[in-house]
């Protein structure tokens, strides 16, 4: 894949003479059926800051829905952990963020690698849904195929996410059963979190954000309400104050 693709990866060097003299990571994960293209603005504004970036490309993402449907959150998380271990090999500190799903998988290795871990960004995390349907999924993953798209939940017009067109059922099926034990692991994250909300999202809906809050447990939790965008807010009308507010965040976690 072509670097300049909307799918590929985004590799970028630390600039200690930037950050003091240390050398700091940060890791940013895309969420479920996006691709690195909705996070490397993200990646690219914290890159001029000095810090090391890595956006891996999850398994089965900027290809097919259908390829999508063979991989599952294993595969995921597996891409993730090795981004975060080439990050902690090659720098002093390392911040974790990401999106959506994103957001559950670097949870999820910050509950592993908490003492490792300097801070955690999380951007309309998902752990959760209301949605009744999704107690169906164990069947209809057999059945159908897909569910219509979740790609583009965003406020800013023109905006696209190159995100998929169907939603590919037994990876979502797949990523619901992984929650449960994300949250289980909420307790363990000691470390700093920013959890940056958006107040209208048409993809991932309060829940998640109750039993985040009440799971974790960092007594240094920053909340920030994003007013002006909805689910995909790295590509929103409030991605500078997303962009602004982490670089701060990472200064201050790994001073």
């Amino acid at each position: 894949m072509p670097d300049d693709a909307p799918a590929a990866p985004l590799s970028l060097p630390a600039r200690p003479e930037l950050t003091g003299g240390k050398k700091i990571g940060v890791l940013l994960s895309h969420g479920f059926t996006g691709s690195p293209f909705s996070i490397k603005p993200w990646g690219r504004a914290l890159a001029e800051h000095g810090y090391a970036v890595e956006v891996p490309r999850l398994p089965g993402h900027g290809t097919t829905w259908q390829e999508m449907n063979t991989t599952t959150w294993a595969d995921w998380y597996g891409e993730v952990s090795r981004a975060f271990d080439k990050l902690r090999s090659e720098n002093d500190a390392v911040v974790v963020g990401g999106l959506s799903m994103g957001g559950a998988l670097v949870l999820q290795l910050a509950a592993e690698h908490d003492a490792e871990i300097a801070g955690v960004v999380v951007v309309n995390p998902a752990v959760a849904t209301k949605r009744k349907d999704v107690k169906l999924l164990p069947v209809l993953k057999h059945v159908v195929p897909s569910f219509p798209a979740i790609a583009n939940d965003i406020k800013k017009p023109g905006q696209d996410e190159y995100g998929y067109p169907k939603t590919p059922l037994k990876a979502a099926h797949s990523m619901m059963s992984a929650w449960p034990g994300v949250v289980a692991g909420l307790g363990r994250i000691t470390t700093p979190v920013l959890y940056l909300r958006s107040t209208e999202d048409h993809v991932v809906d309060e829940l998640s954000e109750g039993i985040i809050k009440n799971g974790l447990g960092s007594t240094d939790v920053t909340w920030s309400s994003l007013d002006d965008s909805y689910h995909v807010a790295t590509l929103d009308n409030d991605a500078p104050r997303i962009f602004e507010e982490s670089a701060a965040f990472i200064s201050r976690v790994t001073a």
